[in-house]
């Protein structure tokens, strides 16, 4: 069965959805629209910037892609990958891939095949805890290609088309819904390392997501709380890429990067500037973490905002950090944008374009210096979460080398200091 048309519906109390509007696939079978209900259009919100609530068909504006925060519903590779082997649609197609996507997906949209009432994907429940191994054993074989029974199949399409590019599924822990992330041949045991690696930017003053290590027959799977869920409660998020797309002028390629987020928190974060300073000063803080640590993967889909208490235009917070672990690869260059020399991974270049973040330079180096303490602990750290000699020794091949390691050494905060000035009440970023 192909689906040509679809519809989006909202689902922040999933006991009482709302149906957003229809989607189409365009652009040659390349990109999904959407036009709003009129139910919607009356009493509803634009679910990201580049969808104004006006009664048009809204087309993508980029190629490959959903428009809008409708792209950010549907699963990455390894959840293509899983809806391929699993569902064999007839069509490859986005529309096809938002709708084996099932109901668990990222944020507070669903996918239904009526506008009337919410008729998703049917799906199995989520896998608990205790069968973390089994579940393991399942996605495995998918990697692999090998046949999987009916049973096993039923497990994995709960949540196994969730987003991202490596093996992972949904898990029950405790009557709530985290992400679970498996091993995946790695000459390191990356599960253990990502949890060492967000537990040590929580004491760099950074909002992680939470985590926990998953033992499984011989190895480590890693389980992240949803940050898109509160209780039953589900919150419309968008990805970071979504919402500086929405901001681009059209025909030209957005500017992804750091700066442009936290400009763009400045003018459409929550009304309250106290809060708006704290995530642009955190994401500052991200940046220089990511940098120092060799997390280079730090790409538009690995910083996302969440919509607090919808309003017709819309308010974001910064979403906690996740996907947060070295790549273990010295690149030198970061995916996201750090400052004036684009995507390089120093200090400086993070420093250049400080004031974009709210700082002046010397508060920014404060900031610079606190990041580096924390850094500098990383052994240590790494090795009471459990991370083995082996593993250490193969980060500190990146994260102690010359080109980061110097960058730690010589930083110096009084190369960064400004002219004492009178203390001023109002933050320059007040509205």
């Amino acid at each position: 069965m192909r689906h040509d048309e679809l519809f989006l519906w909202y689902l922040a109390d999933p006991a009482v959805p709302r149906c957003v509007g229809q989607l189409r696939l365009v652009d040659a079978g390349k990109g999904v629209s959407l036009q709003y209900d009129a139910g919607w259009l009356a009493r509803g919100f634009a679910l990201s910037e580049d969808l104004p609530l006006v009664d048009i068909e809204h087309l993508p504006r980029w190629k490959g892609l959903a428009v809008g925060a409708v792209d950010d519903a549907r699963p990455d590779r390894w959840g293509e990958r899983v809806i391929q082997y699993l569902d064999k649609p007839a069509r490859l197609s986005i529309m096809e891939y938002l709708f084996y996507a099932g109901d668990d997906r990222f944020g507070a949209l669903g996918v239904s095949t009526s506008a009337e009432a919410y008729l998703p994907r049917s799906q199995s429940p989520v896998p608990r805890l205790e069968q973390a191994q089994q579940l393991s054993e399942v996605v495995h074989k998918v990697s692999d290609k090998q046949p999987v029974t009916d049973i096993e199949r039923r497990m994995l399409s709960s949540g196994g088309s969730f987003g991202g590019a490596k093996p992972k599924a949904l898990i029950d822990i405790a009557g709530e819904q985290w992400v679970i992330k498996f091993f995946n041949n790695e000459p390191i045991d990356v599960p253990l390392i990502e949890h060492a690696s967000m537990t040590l930017a929580k004491l760099a003053g950074i909002e992680a997501a939470e985590t926990r290590v998953v033992p499984l027959a011989g190895e480590n799977a890693l389980a992240v709380r949803r940050y898109d869920r509160d209780g039953a409660r589900r919150i419309h998020c968008i990805s970071a890429g979504t919402a500086l797309r929405a901001q681009a002028v059209s025909g030209q390629e957005p500017e992804l990067g750091y700066p442009g987020l936290a400009q763009l928190l400045r003018r459409a974060g929550v009304a309250d500037d106290d809060l708006n300073l704290r995530d642009m000063h955190e994401l500052f803080r991200r940046m220089v973490f990511n940098i120092l640590i060799d997390n280079t993967d730090d790409h538009e889909k690995n910083h996302a905002l969440r919509v607090m208490a919808p309003t017709r235009q819309g308010r974001y917070r910064l979403a906690p950090a996740y996907d947060v672990l070295p790549t273990n690869s010295g690149q030198g260059h970061q995916e996201f944008i750090v400052g004036t020399a684009l995507r390089e991974s120093t200090l400086a270049n993070a420093m250049s374009q400080c004031e974009l973040f709210g700082h002046t330079p010397a508060q920014a180096a404060a900031e610079v210096m606190r990041v580096i303490r924390v850094v500098d602990g990383w052994r240590q750290h790494f090795a009471a979460c459990g991370v083995t000699q082996a593993d250490l020794d193969s980060l500190a091949e990146r994260i102690d080398a010359e080109p980061l390691l110097s960058q730690r050494r010589t930083f110096n905060p009084a190369d960064h200091a400004t002219p004492t000035r009178s203390p001023r009440r109002r933050s320059p970023f007040t509205r």
